[in-house]
């Protein structure tokens, strides 16, 4: 399950490319951004989403090894100074905005951990590195891009890159199931007794609502992190931030509110919780 964006309305601003993260919180974000910055935006979310798809096509599994490889390449050639065709929208921000290449490496190894086998009960270490490789890892990439002072840029991708992700995998405990996955963490499973559980099994256990909630403690703890970050940096710097922060703990929120046992239905804030928080964190 890599990381997932929620959906906003649209808020105004220019015309940007056709990308995979339109009508997302995340594509509102970026959108925010003044244009060079925003397009290097776009061109770190194309490279993200593009290795996601290289994790998810279903193919066989040498294939898409040898893909994520190829790219992992490409990474390399680019901070070489010999970049693929491929990667060249990737030259101008890692100059510009000095990217790391061990962060967009970092982003295709999270997407290699879904790609070969089904995550299943992780320990608390695994779970904690997968969700700095598929989200923080892309915080870090983001905050360069944002202007973030570099120790506060680098704890605040720490802090919302899991809030964030925590959030969508208690959102997401039903369907990830039914492709043979659960990201909840051994620790908090066996705790309620629970030992090398199936998915399935694990969320119709009547006590799985006390692990779901001691992750939403989790994730409300690292949205607290965050916020303190944010109220101390500058503000233009933390727009995007702000946005996504405000947006994804609408749905945390209303994970809380809807509780976990089942029949869990999906949730989805109001849209005028959505416009609310766009134009809070978005215009004004």
């Amino acid at each position: 399950m890599s990381a997932t964006a929620t959906p906003m309305p649209e808020t105004a601003g220019a015309a940007a490319p056709a990308l995979p993260a339109a009508g997302s919180s995340f594509y509102t974000a970026m959108r925010l951004l003044p244009k060079p910055r925003r397009e290097a935006m776009y061109a770190v979310y194309a490279f993200c989403r593009a290795v996601d798809d290289v994790a998810d096509d279903g193919g066989p599994a040498e294939i898409r090894a040898a893909e994520l490889d190829r790219w992992r390449a490409d990474i390399d050639a680019l901070f070489a100074g010999k970049p693929p065709a491929r990667v060249q929208d990737l030259v101008g921000p890692v100059r510009a905005y000095d990217l790391k290449r061990a962060d967009f490496h970092a982003v295709i190894d999270g997407m290699a951990m879904d790609a070969f086998e089904d995550i299943v009960a992780p320990d608390e270490a695994a779970l904690d590195l997968y969700c700095d490789r598929v989200a923080s890892a892309v915080g870090r990439l983001s905050v360069r891009i944002f202007g973030m002072p570099e120790e506060d840029g680098i704890r605040l991708a720490w802090h919302q890159g899991r809030a964030l992700q925590l959030t969508n995998i208690l959102r997401d405990i039903d369907e990830d199931a039914g492709r043979g996955r659960l990201y909840l963490p051994r620790e908090k499973l066996a705790a309620i007794g629970l030992t090398a559980p199936t998915p399935q099994a694990a969320i119709a256990h009547p006590r799985i609502g006390e692990v779901c909630a001691a992750v939403a403690r989790e994730a409300d703890a690292h949205y607290r992190a965050t916020w303190d970050i944010i109220g101390r940096s500058p503000r233009k710097a933390t727009k995007a931030a702000r946005l996504m922060a405000a947006a994804y703990r609408l749905y945390l929120d209303a994970l809380l509110r809807r509780g976990w046992q089942a029949p869990r239905g999906r949730v989805k804030p109001g849209k005028l919780a959505l416009l609310a928080v766009a134009l809070r964190h978005g215009i004004v």
